[in-house]
Formats: structure tokens, sequence, C-alpha cells
């Protein structure tokens, strides 16, 4: 049995929940991305995600106010564990076998294939299947019952080739730099900040990062990805000749920006929408994105050849649009209980 309560999904048959929202006694975690990645007793997972969440949860931790200073508003932490798998490296539970392999979302990000006698069920999570810069090629397997994210699933979100998004973005970096400013670039300081120091680097633009991205780009280091050179922010000895690659959550430019030109701009799928630019308050956007666009979510489900497609995080509209291909879709409603095993 399978079920959604809430917004977190269960596996009644092996006891587990997936990319839980609340702690749990045992979560698969499908990457280090924080609205997937909670803080469970039993983490199961990616060694290379446990390694950013490790990174991440002690961060947290470091920066959560004193239990004393707000007794009833903040939980004590969990103690936490990981129970790591690599990928294709398949293990038993009861009368079934679980697999992870990558979704090529960003480091150490996962799928997770269930096979039992009554099929096999794969969950996605986030993925993508364009080639990335600093994470793990992507893999399909095929199953019966296939659950996938579909956060681009309308026609008009057809990312242009991951080459020439990177050269876009390495034209704007020169323009401005050349013309006496500084160009600032917007991205989540996990995944797509390492892929805009990696395009940016290879192409010997000088990269100056936020704190939060050198934090998590040394993960990546230590887990052997190979990056460009790149200097941590710091306000009394900033390059002005580099770019910058800082969290769109900290929109409000550092101290050593603040009498000097800047242009800015966004990392995100959603800067093909009309208005984009203005509700991200960004000179500029560039489509580069961690997860499938719309001509990729149909190719995944052409590969994987389902019998059944679940839908979740994302357009409820995706459902009827796979209908109408003649594919057996369902958006998963909270509270659904499905027999898959």
């Amino acid at each position: 049995m399978f079920s959604l309560a809430g917004k977190s999904l269960y596996v009644d048959a092996l006891d587990l929940w997936i990319d839980s929202m609340r702690t749990r006694e045992r979560c698969y975690v499908s990457h280090g991305h924080s609205d997937h990645a909670r803080e469970h007793r039993v983490v199961v997972t990616t060694p290379n995600t446990a390694a950013i969440c490790r990174a991440r949860f002690s961060r947290r931790r470091e920066s959560a106010p004193q239990l004393s200073l707000l007794p009833r508003q903040e939980k004590p932490r969990v103690d936490v564990s990981f129970e790591e798998h690599r990928f294709n490296e398949p293990w038993s539970e009861g009368e079934h076998r679980l697999t992870l392999f990558s979704a090529g979302h960003v480091l150490g990000s996962s799928q997770l294939l269930i096979e039992g006698e009554s099929g096999a069920f794969v969950y996605t999570g986030d993925f993508k299947l364009a080639p990335s810069y600093t994470a793990e090629p992507p893999e399909v397997k095929r199953c019966d019952v296939l659950l996938m994210e579909c956060t681009y699933g309308r026609p008009q979100y057809a990312f242009p080739p991951r080459e020439e998004v990177a050269a876009s973005m390495v034209a704007f970096a020169r323009e401005t730099l050349e013309a006496g400013a500084v160009p600032v670039f917007f991205a989540y300081s996990l995944g797509k900040a390492q892929e805009a120091i990696a395009i940016l680097g290879n192409a010997s633009i000088p990269i100056t990062v936020h704190g939060a991205v050198d934090t998590i780009t040394a993960v990546y280091e230590a887990c052997g990805v190979s990056m460009p050179p790149y200097k941590r922010y710091h306000a009394d000895d900033f390059d002005v000749t580099s770019a910058l690659v800082w969290p769109p959550g900290g929109k409000a430019l550092p101290k050593a920006l603040r009498d000097r030109e800047v242009r800015t701009a966004v990392l995100t799928g959603w800067s093909l929408d009309r208005g984009a630019l203005f509700r991200y308050g960004t000179q500029r956007g560039f489509a580069l994105s961690d997860h499938a666009d719309y001509p990729s979510l149909l190719r995944y489900i052409e590969l994987a050849a389902p019998k059944k497609v679940l839908l979740n995080h994302g357009w409820r509209d995706f459902v009827y649009r796979l209908r109408a291909l003649g594919i057996d879709a369902e958006y998963l409603e909270e509270n659904a209980q499905l027999t898959l095993f």
C-alpha cells in the first residue's frame, strides 16, 4: 500500500517515508534541497546527498536560536543517522528490492526504484534529463508505476539547449565587466550555483560567491567534483572585476556593491514566463534549470514505459495532456491510498 498523508509519501509495506517534510523514524531523501531534505532519525539516501545534508543540517543547527530563548517555538533537534546506498547497488527489505539511481537534478540526487511480485514502482523526485556540468548523469528505468514531479508540465516550458544558455550567461558577464559594472547571478546555493560557477569559471571569468554557496561548493569538491577557481565574498577585499554568484534569498546586494553599478540576472526555468524579470526584479533571466522541461517529461515517460503515471509537485493540467496522448495518468491527491505492491 502506498499513501499520501498531507504532502508526505509513505510506503506501508516498507514502513518507509519518502521526502517527508515532517521528522520521521526512517525516511528516504531524494536530494539535499530544503523542500525535500529534513532531519529524520534515519535518512536513506546516497553518499553525496548525505554529505550535503550533513553540511546543511550542521548549518541549520549553528544558525538556530537556543532552545532556552524560544522554548515553545523551537523543537528539540533529532539525532540523525544516514543509511547510505550508492547508485545501482540494490538492497532487499522483506519481499522487495530497492535501488537508488541518478536523477541528474543536483549532486547526489536520486530516484527510488521498488520492485516486488506485483511489479516495479519508480519515484523520480526532482529530476532533469538535460546534461549537467556538476551533477551525475541522469538515468531512466522501465517500471509499471511511475510517480513523477511535473514542475514544468506545460508546453511553453521548453528550455534552450544548455550550451546556448551557458554561452548567453558568459556573454552577459563579459559585457557587464567590460562596461565597468559587476554582474550578479542569483542562483540557489545548492545545484544552480555550482552550475553557474562551472559555466563562468570555465570561460575564465573571475567569480566571487556568497558564503552559503562556498559551503556547498566545498562539499561538491570533497565529493570529487572538479570546480573552477572562485573566491568567497568578503566585504573588505571584494574583487569588483569578478562575477558574483548570490542566493536569490539574499537579494539585498552586499555592502561592497552599494556604490557600484551592477547588472543582475536570475537563473531559473521560470525566466521563460512573460513578466519574469519584473517578478524577480532583475535585468536578465537565463533558463538554467535543474528540473525537466515539458519535452523531457514526455521523453521520460516514453523511456520508462509505465502502465500508470502518478503526478505531484506541478501543474495538475499535465494530467489531461497525458490522457490526450493515451497515457493512464492521475494527479496524486492528499490522503490518497493506492495499492501498488
